[in-house]
């Protein structure tokens, strides 16, 4: 499913951060069954891949998107070593008017790999930016609408600010980390689980929650 002759003609831009952007991550016939498939998220916030039911189709993808080949070719555009780094896959499947907020990812994170599946997008918010500062959503270098099979990946830097305008409504993601270590992904891990806990017993107050680290 994953255009690896995209990948491998991807173009690694170094300045400001390690990043690239590939447009055509997903083969042209996946795109529209990967789409349809997505699993149904109603609630805000990201989701470990492993806690939510996918069909054979959609598993196909998650599966190719933690395997050797995407890793060896990551590894070898970015000129870092990810060898035995653990990954963590979360799903997104809404935006409120609390997400979008200017970050950099954790320093846990190694790499962190974004690919979106929305079928078309039509408003001017939601579209992630990369920023030359942390206090500005103009002062972007790059924007990237959350188009199906638009894709970025970046390597996890101390100046790597990005953001959106905020978006209510669907917004369909997934995102991939290769993290430091085994204890990095526990602990990504056990933060999911709490927090998926209290999205389905709790929702009113989840809804006051942080953000999570998913754009």
């Amino acid at each position: 499913m994953i255009n690896f002759a995209a990948l491998q003609a991807m173009n690694v831009i170094e300045s400001p951060f390690p990043y690239a952007v590939i447009p055509n991550f997903i083969k042209a016939e996946q795109l529209t069954p990967l789409v349809e498939n997505f699993p149904e998220i109603t609630s805000r916030g990201s989701l470990p891949a492993g806690s939510v039911a996918c069909t054979p189709v959609f598993q196909q993808l998650i599966d190719e998107l933690q395997g050797a080949p995407l890793r060896k070719i990551i590894a070898e555009k970015f000129s870092i070593d990810l060898n035995d780094k653990p990954t963590m896959l979360t799903l997104r499947g809404y935006t409120t008017e609390r997400d979008g907020l200017i970050h950099t990812d954790s320093k846990s994170k190694l790499i962190t790999l974004l690919l979106y599946m929305n079928p078309q997008w039509d408003s001017e918010h939601g579209k992630l930016r990369l920023l030359r500062r942390s206090d500005s959503l103009d002062d972007y270098f790059e924007e990237i609408s959350p188009m199906a099979g638009h894709c970025l990946i970046f390597k996890v830097t101390p100046n790597g600010w990005h953001g959106h305008y905020p978006f209510v409504g669907k917004r369909l993601s997934l995102q991939l980390n290769y993290l430091a270590n085994d204890a990095a992904l526990t602990k990504h891990l056990n933060h999911h689980r709490i927090t998926a806990f209290f999205k389905r017993y709790f929702p009113k107050w989840f809804s006051k929650s942080p953000p999570d680290e998913n754009y």
